[in-house]
């Protein structure tokens, strides 16, 4: 039924994200092995902004491009939308994976997600965090605390297999060299990662997935971005803020975080009716990325609801007139 209140959403918002995502995706594709990151973003953040005033709801950015003064769109805090109800929590992510794009290189995103007002985490001044993300066959093996090596040999038998059937995906990062160590040990299988963890997320917790464990430390709002999929699609997310250094972790504590929580997806995004939409600008493990044609462009997106449960892939073709729109000369 409607809610009479206009302060929760009663109508499918992702269905209206993804044009949102398939905008930023096709605009940031223009860019695509050019070696400008930059201007790859820069193209996402404007065709991504100029869809969402388009979308009916009052939404507040709580993850986005960063604070006002370094962002002039998409800033933490912005208001978006044309201003009318429901009342919702917005995670952007124009371009996941900049310099993927810059390089030409798989699994580049534009990744959006809603929850109601006030039930987003605000990850603060903290960067990064420990993650660790399953399929909901896994999700009751997952504990930041246990040794990795264990919960490795946990999945080995949950799998009815050996340790070297279990794949851990992991960015490729020195701060990971000790849990390289200990998957190794243990005889577990690594598949590295230069960038991209919405993209890794969306795959390791996927049914038949390839891969059986995404862990590492990584960025803090890509984190609830994830969560906020992961809610939508099954599967579980743990994670636990990571100061980088003692400046970071002071401002943490004095802003009244706890360091030691453990955040399940539930903590990460506490809303019942969450909407998540991803479209690929490279081509990747989950979803096809921007391919151009002679007559316009092909793309193809996740589209996800928390409160259903319904999870679409989406593809579509767009008309080249209407692409220059959105990517200017370079669209043609």
């Amino acid at each position: 039924m409607p809610d009479p209140t206009g302060t929760r959403p009663d109508r499918n918002l992702a269905l209206e994200l993804v044009r949102v995502t398939e905008y930023g995706a096709l605009a940031a594709a223009r860019w695509v092995g050019l070696g400008e990151k930059e201007a790859a973003d820069g193209a996402a953040v404007d065709a991504m902004r100029l869809m969402l005033d388009s979308v009916q709801m009052d939404g507040i950015v709580v993850i986005g491009e960063g604070e006002k003064d370094k962002a002039p769109m998409l800033y933490n805090g912005e208001q978006i939308g044309d201003g009318s109800p429901p009342q919702v929590d917005i995670a952007v992510d124009p371009l996941e994976g900049t310099t993927l794009a810059a390089d030409g290189s798989p699994r580049a995103l534009s990744v959006i997600a809603l929850s109601e007002r006030g039930t987003m985490f605000n990850p603060g001044p903290i960067v990064y965090m420990l993650k660790i993300a399953a399929q909901q066959a896994f999700a009751h093996l997952l504990d930041v605390d246990r040794p990795l090596g264990e919960t490795i040999k946990l999945i080995a038998k949950e799998k009815g297999g050996e340790t070297r059937d279990v794949t851990v995906m992991m960015l490729k990062r020195d701060r990971h060299n000790e849990a390289v160590a200990e998957i190794r040990e243990v005889g577990a299988r690594i598949r590295f990662i230069e960038h991209g963890d919405v993209s890794a997320a969306l795959l390791a917790v996927q049914h038949e997935s390839p891969v059986d464990l995404l862990w590492g430390i990584g960025g803090t709002p890509e984190g609830v971005i994830s969560a906020a999929s992961i809610k939508c699609m099954g599967g579980q997310l743990l994670g636990r803020l990571w100061p980088r250094n003692d400046d970071e972790r002071r401002r943490a504590i004095d802003a009244g975080y706890d360091l030691d929580e453990v955040l399940d997806v539930n903590r990460l995004v506490a809303g019942e009716d969450v909407f998540f939409a991803a479209t690929g600008v490279t081509d990747g493990d989950v979803l096809d990325g921007v391919h151009y044609t002679t007559t316009g462009a092909t793309t193809e997106s996740f589209v996800m609801r928390s409160r259903s449960g319904t999870v679409r892939r989406v593809s579509a073709r767009h008309d080249r007139a209407k692409l220059r729109e959105i990517s200017g000369a370079r669209a043609g």
